[in-house]
């Protein structure tokens, strides 16, 4: 059990910090969001005497990385690293009203010696890069995707502009491509996984990146179903008494990035693979509509792409029907 619990709500240039004591009181320190920050956190953790202290902070985009990863390098310390979801339910069932950044980091402090989230578990170098590669490719898309749209409408004053700028929007997604196929190439243990995640039909290049990406160390993750609600895949169900009964959703409450990345795989899947066709034909036969059979075979991707990482096996079509 850990006497002290330090909660962080992260910004971009700040950290805000609480930390609770064994008998429940708190203080409160506030560093910058950069190395030297991070010093002056670990000097006043030792002047306050907390050594064995379990932080806890939100996955608040990018911001939180860098101070997770220095923290959990420090022993004894140990990090958790929560959905912010999370943080936004336990407030309302403590009918907290006020949000400040000091109040957000003395909560995330008392969920923190509450709950005792599980540690996080930092991943390693070449994840990380890769990571940071696919999201930068995933913006320059868009961002291509928005200045096409703007060219069809665009006034002869400013087309040459967005003309030029797709010009170099190309090259440089092409160049990005190249870049994290060599990143894969060059890291064995990333292009084993990438081997065994190309044996399964549906799955492009890119999407197979992305799920190397946050999906290359399946142990993070206890079961299957853990890694199906990381991405927010999982079905909610909204039900009361007998006359509230609503149709089961996705829960949504997990990282949108990798939806979104498995839409158009999905798409493949059901309609262009032997297996994905069975798949899909026993759903329609069971009558569910054609956007559930689509989440439903994303859900199914995360499945087969964990139960092969986690085998290192690659997919095998008989344990599919097909």
């Amino acid at each position: 059990m850990y006497l002290f619990h330090l909660g962080i709500d992260v910004a971009k240039a700040k950290l805000d910090c609480a930390l609770r004591l064994p008998d429940g009181k708190l203080r409160h320190k506030v560093v910058l969001n950069t190395p030297g920050g991070f010093a002056e956190l670990l000097t006043w953790l030792q002047k306050q005497g907390a050594e064995r202290v379990h932080v806890c902070m939100e996955a608040t985009g990018t911001y939180w990385e860098a101070v997770a990863q220095c923290l959990a390098a420090r022993e004894p310390l140990t990090v958790s690293v929560i959905n912010p979801a999370q943080i936004k339910a336990f407030a309302t069932s403590q009918m907290v009203r006020t949000k400040t950044d000091k109040v957000d980091a003395k909560l995330i402090a008392q969920f923190c010696a509450e709950r005792q989230p599980a540690a996080w578990v930092a991943p390693t170098p070449a994840e990380q890069a890769l990571r940071a590669l696919v999201l930068r490719l995933d913006a320059l898309q868009t961002m291509r995707t928005q200045e096409t749209n703007r060219l069809q409408v665009a006034r002869a004053a400013v087309r040459e502009g967005i003309a030029s700028h797709l010009e170099w929007l190309d090259q440089e997604i092409e160049r990005l491509t190249q870049t994290i196929r060599a990143h894969i190439d060059r890291d064995p243990s990333l292009r084993d996984k990438q081997r065994l995640l190309d044996s399964i039909p549906g799955l492009g290049e890119r999407t197979i990146a992305v799920l190397l990406a946050f999906y290359a160390e399946p142990s993070r993750f206890n079961n299957a179903r853990q890694a199906v609600a990381f991405a927010g895949l999982d079905p909610r169900q909204h039900e009361s008494g007998s006359s509230v009964k609503a149709k089961p959703r996705l829960s949504k409450v997990g990282h949108a990035f990798v939806r979104k990345a498995l839409y158009m795989p999905a798409m493949v899947t059901a309609y262009r693979t032997d297996w994905g066709k069975r798949f899909a034909a026993r759903l329609a036969a069971a009558g569910k509509p054609p956007m559930l059979i689509i989440a439903a075979v994303m859900r199914k991707l995360i499945h087969v792409a964990y139960g092969v990482l986690k085998s290192g096996k690659p997919f095998n079509p008989a344990l599919h029907g097909a």
